[in-house]
């Protein structure tokens, strides 16, 4: 079906581009829900990767079918198209009228294939909740939680385990091949690859996103942009998370590692290799924690202090407080800003050690 005039001279695809308001107008003029442009692109899936959820609710309450696939070769899915743009309203709108959240569009690609494969964690969390199978197979065969381990999105990962995703070993092998992986090589590499000799120039970027570092590799044509790729760094995290769901016990020292190089406090690489050792409350935990405490590395220090700040808590119990505390006190005494914050953060948590025992 293609869209004709509506309204005079405005087009429902015209309507799209100025507001919702435009669209209710279009609409009771008599474009049709199920409109088409003349490459086969419907209006729903033109909003849905547009991030319109307000068109995209109009247009299905006016009947537009949410599995209806669309483009010149009918290869893509207004859901699949909401999933690659991260746009998590709009798939919430699709799937709550009806749209299969396992349909794959061409090459077999589904929204929660395009979720993982991109970091999205909050369309991830959308399509399981509306019953996505966390285990189904992409293209390649690669399930979600190992597609989400290679992009390294510790969220996507969490939301995965939440709903049950089994390919737990697979899942753990990629995250801990991508430790030793140099992220933004690996991108530059890949737009290589793409581009040849177009991916001489480039630029790189960093932000914190999500709880992680996000890599950005663009490639530059006379100063400008014209391609990217990127990764989340999520790694350490995500090898952590699954060796907690596996029973594996990973070293003290792989465990530092991950933390002081996935990004330092703060992000997911150093809070769950953190919460790991909390966890394990043991004499072994507290020995290693005040050897980092007593590196000469700042960072070790911070973590070995944020360790000690909650080991072995359990039930009002704090098992190493005789010991911890004055151990921090020292630590906070000194002279480097991220370990003395650390250690006072975790004086904070002893109740015998208020924050300002760093003066005692």
């Amino acid at each position: 079906m293609t869209n004709g005039p509506v309204g005079g001279a405005r087009s429902l695809f015209e309507a799209l581009h100025e507001d919702e308001n435009a669209v209710v107008r279009a609409l009771r003029a008599g474009a049709s829900a199920e409109s088409a442009d003349e490459d086969g692109t419907t209006a729903l899936y033109l909003a849905s990767v547009q991030d319109l959820p307000g068109a995209v609710r109009l247009l299905l309450a006016s009947g537009a079918d949410p599995d209806r696939a669309s483009g010149p070769e009918a290869g893509d899915l207004p859901l699949c198209g909401a999933a690659c743009g991260g746009h998590a309203e709009v798939a919430e709108a699709l799937l709550s009228a009806g749209a299969n959240p396992d349909l794959g569009e061409e090459f077999g690609f589904t929204a929660l294939r395009w979720a993982a494969g991109l970091g999205h964690a909050r369309v991830a969390e959308v399509l399981l909740a509306h019953g996505a199978d966390p285990d189904l197979p992409g293209p390649r065969g690669e399930t979600p939680l190992v597609v989400a381990a290679r992009r390294g999105s510790a969220h996507t990962v969490r939301a995965l385990l939440r709903y049950g995703a089994r390919s737990l070993s697979p899942a753990l092998a990629e995250a801990v091949r991508m430790l030793s992986v140099d992220v933004e090589q690996e991108l530059r590499d890949a737009l290589r690859e793409m581009y040849g000799a177009k991916a001489q120039e480039s630029a790189v970027y960093r932000e914190t996103v999500d709880g992680g570092v996000t890599v950005t590799v663009e490639l530059l044509r006379d100063g400008e942009p014209f391609a990217s790729q990127d990764l989340q760094t999520g790694h350490g995290a995500i090898a952590t998370l699954l060796e907690g769901e596996l029973g594996v016990r990973a070293s003290f020292e792989e465990l530092a590692h991950r933390a002081v190089r996935g990004g330092g406090p703060g992000v997911d690489n150093w809070l769950v290799a953190v919460g790991a050792l909390w966890l394990r409350g043991d004499e072994e935990t507290f020995q290693a924690a005040s050897a980092w405490t007593a590196s000469e590395d700042p960072l070790r220090q911070a973590f070995g202090a944020d360790v000690l700040g909650r080991l072995g808590f359990h039930d009002g119990e704090k098992p190493f407080a005789v010991r911890a505390v004055p151990v921090l006190r020292e630590l906070a005494r000194s002279g480097y800003p991220v370990p003395a914050e650390a250690a006072v953060r975790a004086l904070g948590r002893y109740d015998d050690a208020p924050v300002d025992a760093r003066r005692d």
